[in-house]
């Protein structure tokens, strides 16, 4: 498990940062608003623990786009204005405020689906206007340390998740280790506004975000480990299939 924990986690960034060079910070938030971390996290957790305890983490984390949202804004804000560490300060200011307020919440995946979803109607509204994207200075050679920044930061949150319980367990498994590798490198490299970029374009992948631990927060208890597995897959493939056409449509 530890094998899988220091390869799987760097090998998404590290796929998502050159899908970013390659194809814009667009392409970037897109894939890292969709479960890539969050996900296999949750599963290490539910076989660590068993489903019950799984199914728990994963009705937390479908609330949890709320704290994954604040922390987004409150980068995105203070990205335009200051340097990354201020930036990041803030940033996890607000995700541990707005993660501690969820934690008292009762854990049903109806309530937790109703607060993602409004999260993710709000965000493009609270978030800073994109502008025009400033061409790319993006340092090639920090590709090493975003992934070690991403493999240190999954340790640190699935070791902490193992002893807080089930709901700072799904809190934790949607701590954004993505975001903030994300945002503190390219912050450097190229400023605040394609951080505010990267979180446009994630809002759209965090739909099928909650639509997968949906899937698992509903079927873990009910259904077979892996078959819960499989249906979350595919009903984060099927959302984010509807974002894609329901966004096409709305540009035609």
């Amino acid at each position: 498990m530890l094998v899988v924990k220091l390869t799987l986690v760097p090998l998404f960034i590290a796929a998502i940062t050159l899908a970013g060079r390659r194809w814009g910070m667009g392409v970037a938030g897109l894939l890292a608003g969709l479960p890539v971390v969050a996900g296999p996290i949750a599963v290490f957790l539910a076989l660590e623990h068993g489903p019950a305890f799984g199914a728990q983490a994963a009705t937390a984390a479908i609330s949890a786009v709320f704290a994954l949202m604040a922390f987004g804004i409150a980068y995105c804000w203070a990205s335009v204005r200051w340097v990354w560490p201020a930036a990041l300060a803030c940033a996890l200011a607000s995700w541990f405020a707005a993660a501690s307020l969820l934690a008292v919440l009762p854990p049903l995946p109806v309530l937790a689906l109703a607060i993602a979803g409004a999260s993710l109607a709000l965000a493009p509204r609270l978030l800073p206007a994109p502008g025009p994207v400033p061409s790319s200075g993006a340092r090639r050679n920090d590709l090493p340390y975003r992934m070690l920044a991403g493999a240190l930061l999954t340790l640190a949150v699935t070791g902490l998740a193992a002893h807080v319980g089930q709901v700072w367990s799904g809190l934790l498994a949607v701590f954004p280790v993505l975001g903030a590798t994300l945002s503190v490198f390219t912050h450097r490299a190229e400023g605040g506004r394609p951080v505010v970029h990267l979180y446009h374009a994630m809002v759209r992948g965090l739909y099928s975000f909650a639509a997968f631990f949906l899937a698992l927060a509903l079927l873990w208890p009910r259904t077979g480990f892996w078959t819960a597995c499989a249906a979350a897959v595919a009903a984060c493939l099927l959302a984010q299939w509807l974002v894609q056409r329901v966004s096409r449509s709305r540009l035609a």
